[in-house]
């Protein structure tokens, strides 16, 4: 879900010249500028390293959801897959900006109760060690989805349609435990272009750099 929403934002700014979107399936949009790289596993890239050369900036969407998953099994994907793609990319474009989608609650001691959160702490903390030239975590908490977008999790799918009548609500009551699609791809493209005060970013700082007026780096 944030995936999409990130590709679109992408697509309709005009400071992005192009988008390759990494997947094991098409994102399902046409575009000039994007291209899709279809790979049956994500681990193995290394017959494509010519095409994931020359890029400012990597943003990091892929995920999924921890329930009923052991810990091996989720840190399987949210580790291990991240960060091997990380450290290519680090290897490839030593001058990129890596931008990784976390959540909040995460824990960076990396020794918390939460299963989710140890392994997303380790995989923040396994990037920020890489060698690329700025590393941002996107901590969102509670995300709408706008222009149509839909998560691909059945559970998730579920929940907003349940809860979104009181994301208003919500809103209105704690603004900042509450963002959207759009507003995280607008973060995004603003932190690849000008960076941001704090490499771990919340709800709040999401917002804040999606109302920043357009950079024309």
């Amino acid at each position: 879900m944030v995936g999409q929403g990130v590709l679109r934002e992408c697509l309709l700014d005009p400071t992005v010249e192009a988008v390759v979107s990494v997947g094991r399936s098409p994102s399902g949009t046409v575009a000039p500028k994007l291209t899709d790289l279809l790979r049956p596993d994500l681990t193995d890239l290394a017959d494509v390293e010519g095409q994931l050369t020359g890029f400012d900036a990597c943003f990091f969407c892929l995920g999924v959801s921890s329930v009923r998953k052991s810990e091996s099994d989720f840190r399987r994907v949210t580790y291990d897959l991240t960060v091997s793609v990380a450290e290519r990319l680090a290897r490839l474009n030593p001058g990129m900006t890596f931008v990784y989608v976390s959540g909040a609650g995460t824990d960076s001691s990396e020794h918390g109760r939460a299963m989710w959160a140890r392994v997303k702490g380790a995989t923040e903390n396994a990037i920020l060690r890489l060698p690329f030239r700025r590393s941002f975590m996107f901590r969102p908490g509670a995300i709408q989805p706008k222009h149509g977008i839909r998560s691909k999790t059945a559970l998730y799918r579920g929940l907003y349609v349940v809860l979104s009548p009181f994301l208003w609500v919500l809103k209105l009551v704690s603004p900042d435990s509450l963002t959207t699609t759009e507003a995280v791809g607008r973060a995004m493209i603003r932190v690849a272009a000008d960076g941001a005060p704090e490499p771990l970013v919340s709800t709040r700082e999401i917002n804040r750099l999606a109302r920043l007026p357009p950079s024309h780096d």
